[in-house]
Order: structure tokens, then C-alpha cells, then sequence
């Protein structure tokens, strides 16, 4: 029987960036996972404080060189790869100098949450799905990890939906207590209009705020799981309303077999 194939996508990953429940999740699950059998691949940005030379971070030639519009405007996509030897596993970067250069994550050192973290997300879902159909791997499950990778489950099933790699994949959303404050550029639902997406399509965040950005992840993920022991009330409400597949919370001792065996149920 050929081996179920799971794709992480996390907007932090242990060691690379500071530990955290999402990082150390996204770091120690694919691992888990793949002990128990399945076939794993798993991406992140780049940021600037993941230090390249203490991590031994180095560029995959074949896989960069693509560019990504965005906003009517070109950006390089740079994808590198960093091994970690005690989980036989290896990581992939999404790398750019105008989104990802910069020493911070999220917000800079006084706190602000950053004016492109819009441009930043659809950059990252782009050019992970992009990196995947150059490695040629179809994945069976997609879990996505913190709200900068909210767009993945839009872009699979209203813009990559055509292509075979992706036309039998299961995307499932992870919700964590990462909410930003500010709310993201009013013109953020124009930046999203490819092929295939319109504007009735992501009309849920023509008020770009976390609940709505989460809200367009949840419609078109087919199962949610709350990844920290709180989130955001409104978000949690809206997901069982939805009657999507869902998982709640678990602690660090089981949450690798329940996912693992909520991936089947997906």
C-alpha cells in the first residue's frame, strides 16, 4: 500500500525561530508522523532571523529562479533547504528579499505588525504550491499552520484544482492563538484575483481582519483543528458552525496520533 502523503506548511518552525506551541507542533508532527509511516514534506519561510549558517541552510538552484506577481509587481522566489539529522527530515525555505529579508517575523522590534504581511502570505502560499508541483510530489493531506498560511486552502481549490497534483489533496487548517491586531491592507482581496478566483470568492475579506482572513481559510479547508489550548472565541463558534470536520485541542502528550488518525477520517 503506497504511503499517505502529508504536506506541512507553518509560518514558524522549531529551531529555526524562537520555540512556541505552533513552532514546536510543526516541528516534532511531521517527524512523528513519518515514524508512524507517511510520506512528508514541510515548508516555511525564510525570515531574516533564521540564522543561514548555524542552521547549514543552502539554496535548492533547480527549484528557484520562478518569479510571483503580486500586485503588478515581479519577486524572485528563492527556495532552500536545511536538514534536521535527529528527525531524518528535511525543511524547506521560502525565500525573497522584498517579504522575507527583514530580522523579524511578524512585527518589527517596537511591536507594529508589518503594512505588506498580506503580500507576505499570498507570496508564501504561492510559492510553496509552486515548489511542490516542480518537486513533482502530490500530496494527499495539506495542514496548514498559523494564519500566514491562510490562502493555501483557497489557492488549491479555486486555483491549482485543475492541476493533477493537487486534484485529489485534502487541505486541513490549523487555528492557533496567533491573531494579529491591525487589520490588513483594504486592498488585499484585489491582490487575490487569478484565474479562477473572483471577487465573490473572497468577499469574506473585504475587511481584512483575523476573524475574516481565518474565516476564508476555513471555507475552503475540508477539516479544521484547534491548535493551542485557546483561540480566538469568534473563530472557534464559526468553524463548528460550519460543520466542517474538526479536532480540539491536544496537549503535547497525544496531539501526534490524533492527528495522525484524523488525517484518515479527512
Amino acid at each position: 500500500m503506497e504511503k499517505k502523503r502529508i504536506l506541512y506548511i507553518s509560518q514558524e518552525i522549531t529551531p529555526y525561530l524562537p520555540e512556541s506551541e505552533m513552532s514546536e507542533t510543526a516541528r516534532y508532527l511531521p517527524q512523528g508522523v513519518q515514524e508512524r509511516g507517511r510520506e512528508i514534506r514541510t515548508f516555511m519561510p525564510r525570515y531574516g532571523c533564521v540564522n543561514e549558517r548555524r542552521n547549514q541552510l543552502h539554496e535548492v538552484i533547480r527549484l528557484s529562479g520562478m518569479n510571483l506577481v503580486i500586485n503588478d509587481t515581479d519577486h524572485p522566489l528563492i527556495i532552500k533547504v536545511a536538514s534536521i539529522q535527529a528527525a531524518r527530515m528535511q525543511v524547506y525555505f521560502i525565500d525573497n528579499e522584498d517579504y522575507f529579508q527583514r530580522k523579524s517575523v511578524l512585527k518589527d522590534d517596537k511591536g507594529n505588525e508589518f503594512e505588506d504581511n498580506d503580500e507576505r502570505a499570498v507570496f508564501f502560499a504561492r510559492g510553496v504550491l509552486e515548489t511542490v508541483i516542480k518537486l513533482r510530489w502530490a500530496p494527499d493531506i495539506i495542514h496548514c499552520h498559523g494564519w500566514l498560511t491562510s490562502l493555501v486552502p483557497l489557492y488549491i481549490k479555486k486555483y491549482y484544482y485543475n492541476d493533477p497534483l493537487f486534484s485529489q489533496s485534502k487541505v486541513v487548517y490549523s487555528v492557533y492563538d496567533d491573531d494579529f491586531k491591525k487589520t490588513l491592507d483594504p486592498r488585499f482581496n484585489e491582490k487575490l484575483l487569478l484565474e479562477g478566483i473572483t471577487k465573490e470568492d473572497v468577499e469574506a475579506i473585504n475587511d481584512p481582519t483575523f476573524f475574516n482572513v481565518s474565516k476564508l481559510a476555513i471555507d475552503y479547508s475540508d477539516a479544521a483543528i484547534q491548535g493551542t489550548a485557546s483561540i480566538n472565541s469568534d473563530v472557534k463558534d464559526y468553524i463548528k458552525q460550519s460543520g466542517k470536520l474538526f479536532l480540539d485541542y491536544h496537549p503535547r502528550e497525544t496531539y501526534i496520533d490524533a492527528y495522525n488518525e484524523f488525517y484518515d477520517k479527512v
